[in-house]
């Protein structure tokens, strides 16, 4: 199948989807969407696994219009998860996205994330509404504590986070950048276990998670939600030869290689950003990329858990 055959069938896969609040309830019968992968949360939600980042839009590296543009091709391909936060461009992200999603919020399971000085006192039900007025939006799919905070208790925190949940502010809460010494401590008070997922750094050339905290999620049937899928800064990745011969035999870029390869096992999701829709196209291809056990073996002997 040539690239812009490929592409008309994902984006016949992107118009069929549906969202019934968080949960993607229905899928093309094309062979697209056939093969395209979910992960499903603990409540039953169910999201594609391949999602769109936001950390560094609206900063003035491309026109907000471009951006809307890649946000929006993402979504007619199948990339309904936008994670955000409210530190983002200090809020610029958030309100970028609002417009990006005005009048398909439906279509949408959105992210955003509490800044962890903002959690004392009423902190995170201020920053809660100020993340919704600037999305444009009356709830959130999911709602993350950005970093392990000092500021107040585990129990305050997630005491806050239930009470956005019963108010209907969050379909779900969860953290990010937790160990699994602070995922432990935050089982242990109440009402700790129902978090959704831990969003971390996760890419072929950062696998730390996979020596203690990804096994720990799956035995707590949890998620991962892995940020700079494709490398972080200068998505260095990119210009990995491996990856780039891979990609050729699909007759994809190595970006989509590296995307399906950190959704392989079915319990992660990935949130690549990008502004411009050309690579958000080239991204989307990873949704349905079978990488073979050969592949999958060469990339791990050149990309290896450090130990």
């Amino acid at each position: 199948m040539n690239r812009r055959r490929f592409s008309g069938l994902c984006i016949g896969f992107g118009a069929s989807l549906s969202l019934a609040g968080p949960m993607l309830t229905a899928l093309s019968n094309s062979s697209a969407a056939a093969a395209a992968r979910t992960v499903k949360f603990r409540d039953g939600a169910i999201v594609p696994a391949l999602g769109q980042g936001s950390a560094n839009l609206a900063q003035g590296k491309r026109s907000e219009a471009a951006e809307e543009e890649a946000l929006r091709t993402g979504l007619s391909l199948g990339m309904a998860l936008i994670d955000t936060a409210e530190m983002y461009g200090s809020g610029r992200s958030e309100t970028l996205i609002g417009r990006a999603i005005a009048g398909q919020r439906d279509r949408v399971f959105l992210v955003s994330k509490v800044w962890p000085n903002h959690v004392a006192g009423d902190g995170i039900a201020r920053a809660c509404e100020a993340s919704l007025a600037r999305l444009g939006t009356d709830h959130l799919d999911l709602y993350l504590l950005h970093w392990p905070s000092r500021e107040a208790d585990l129990s305050s925190i997630v005491a806050a986070f239930e009470n956005l949940r019963a108010a209907g502010k969050t379909r779900a809460w969860g953290v990010s950048n937790f160990k699994v010494a602070d995922m432990e401590a935050l089982f242990r008070v109440p009402h700790g276990d129902r978090c959704a997922t831990n969003q971390v750094l996760y890419n072929l050339a950062n696998r730390d998670i996979e020596r203690d905290l990804l096994p720990w999620c799956e035995r707590h049937g949890m998620p991962v939600m892995a940020y700079s899928p494709l490398g972080g800064a200068g998505a260095s990745l990119l210009r990995d030869p491996v990856l780039a011969r891979i990609g050729a035999a699909h007759n994809c870029s190595a970006a989509a290689v590296a995307l399906a390869w950190t959704i392989r096992g079915g319990n992660v999701i990935a949130i690549p950003e990008s502004g411009s829709a050309e690579h958000v196209r080239e991204n989307a291809v990873a949704l349905s990329l079978t990488l073979t056990p050969d592949e999958l073996h060469t990339l791990d002997a050149a990309h290896p858990v450090k130990r």
